[in-house]
């Protein structure tokens, strides 16, 4: 590029401070959703097809003394295919975490189940592959569970992915590893979807 050629403004990129949680920003709907678990009631483990709506708002910068966090706030809620007029099967609200000076993304999340996670891992600012890990007993990616499924299907690993696949669309994967006293073996209570963004918090956009 010569001196006076000028870049394509696809080129140009501002300050980015949620790093590579930038591209969440807005409200995002997915229709592809599954899930499989364990269904109590049936004694089995089977698939659930469902629908999703997720949200994610920029909040102010968190310090910690000399830490700084930029981050987004979220909620993702998911309805059974056939029940979307009807109460929601899974819920979820929480915040995303962005630590340039340190390389990590977090993700601070709390289940309507009784279930509380700190999840992270490294990260660089222009990633579009974001890992969320935690296991028991970690001090600073752990989980909490309430009594009740501490002893009936205790988590005893937790990852999830997000993958940013286009500046409409990203899905994710999770999988919690449970020991379920029901049949007496582990199983991996697994998630996905993929998601495209139905409305932008800008200035400049119809859906603001």
């Amino acid at each position: 590029m010569t001196a006076t050629e000028v870049p394509a403004i696809t080129d140009i990129r501002g300050p980015q401070k949620l790093g590579p949680l930038t591209p969440l920003v807005g409200v995002w709907e997915g229709n592809v959703g599954i899930d499989l678990s364990y269904h109590n009631n049936d004694d089995e483990t089977g698939h659930t097809s469902y629908f999703e709506r997720a949200s994610f708002k920029p909040i102010g910068v968190q310090e910690n003394g000399d830490q700084k966090l930029w981050g987004l706030n979220y909620s993702m809620t998911a309805w059974r295919h056939g029940e979307e007029g009807m109460d929601p099967f899974h819920d979820e609200i929480g915040f995303l975490l962005w630590d340039k000076a340190n390389g990590q993304i977090m993700r601070t999340v709390v289940f309507g189940r009784g279930i509380a996670i700190q999840a992270g891992s490294a990260a660089e600012p222009h990633d579009t592959v974001l890992h969320f890990d935690a296991e028991p007993g970690d001090p600073s990616y752990g989980i909490l569970q309430n009594r009740y499924l501490m002893e009936r299907a205790e988590i005893k690993d937790f990852t999830s992915t997000f993958t940013i696949i286009d500046d409409d669309t990203f899905s994710y994967t999770s999988d919690l590893l449970l020991r379920l006293v029901a049949t007496g073996t582990e199983m991996h209570h697994t998630d996905q979807n993929t998601l495209h963004r139905v409305r932008r918090f800008h200035p400049g956009s119809e859906f603001n």
